[in-house]
């Protein structure tokens, strides 16, 4: 995860009828909700106590109906504000579970050293007092009253375990960050040469939006050359990691810098 900034902060886009994208200025990070006739599904929660807290009163301002939560991945900024949604079910992969327990002391060190060290007290302040609620299994398909989503692990990516939302009647697809709008995809955790097929199997959904973990909601073409430079990244990657190619080299044919190549 890299620092980023938008110039929007909480702000509803209804990507689809009951379908909505909330954007935020902290890390560009996009959330979402799904509305049904009997309960909301809301996808990620955002990276403190203290955000968590905002967008859960956000989205009560849209509706009185309980609520159901998603969370995509195991970065913080996706999944450390859950405890304001509780006590309603928080569902993910079991490797998310896995990611959150092994990695979300040192996640919060560092973001808290970050935050800090920008000046931010505040947000560090509230991160470094929150404690990530664990996810349950998620179910292939949730009932929301009228409406069903599925919830859908396609394969390794962002990281090794990314869960995407669909929501079918209204041709949505909220993509986590297998998906970045606005800058390069974040390759720290990632499985390359698996992240393109995984977009391939994303597209064969046959969404007409794609909601992004960060940034605005995309169409398919977006995405279809996100993946090709993914494919190209991965390409080089393994290029440079056969001796066929130097770091040096790749990086001058890499569509993203600061990638981090073989040694």
């Amino acid at each position: 995860m890299s620092p980023r900034t938008s110039p929007v902060d909480g702000t509803w886009t209804e990507v689809a009828d009951g379908v909505l994208a909330r954007r935020h200025t902290e890390l560009d990070l996009t959330t979402g909700v799904v509305l049904g006739t009997e309960r909301t599904l809301v996808i990620d929660t955002r990276g403190d106590a203290r955000q968590g807290a905002e967008l859960a009163a956000a989205v009560r301002a849209l509706t009185p109906l309980p609520w159901t939560v998603v969370i995509t991945h195991a970065h913080f900024d996706h999944c450390f504000g859950t405890t304001a949604f509780l006590p309603a079910p928080v569902l993910a992969t079991p490797g998310c579970r896995t990611a959150i327990v092994a990695s979300a002391a040192a996640q919060r060190r560092d973001w808290v050293a970050h935050y800090r060290g920008t000046g931010d007290s505040t947000t560090a302040d509230a991160l470094a007092a929150t404690e990530p609620v664990l996810p349950d299994p998620a179910p292939a398909t949730l009932d929301l009253g009228g409406r069903s989503v599925e919830l859908l692990h396609l394969g390794a990516g962002h990281t090794d375990h990314d869960l995407v939302v669909h929501v079918p009647d209204a041709g949505v697809v909220f993509a986590g960050d297998l998906v970045e709008q606005g800058a390069p995809p974040d390759l720290g955790d990632a499985d390359l040469a698996a992240w393109p097929h995984t977009l391939d199997a994303l597209l064969g959904l046959r969404p007409r939006t794609i909601v992004p973990g960060h940034g605005d909601p995309v169409d398919p073409a977006f995405v279809a050359e996100q993946r090709d430079q993914l494919a190209t990244v991965a390409a080089l990657h393994a290029a440079v990691a056969r001796g066929e190619l130097t770091a040096a080299a790749a990086a001058e044919r890499s569509p993203y810098p600061g990638v981090r190549w073989p040694e």
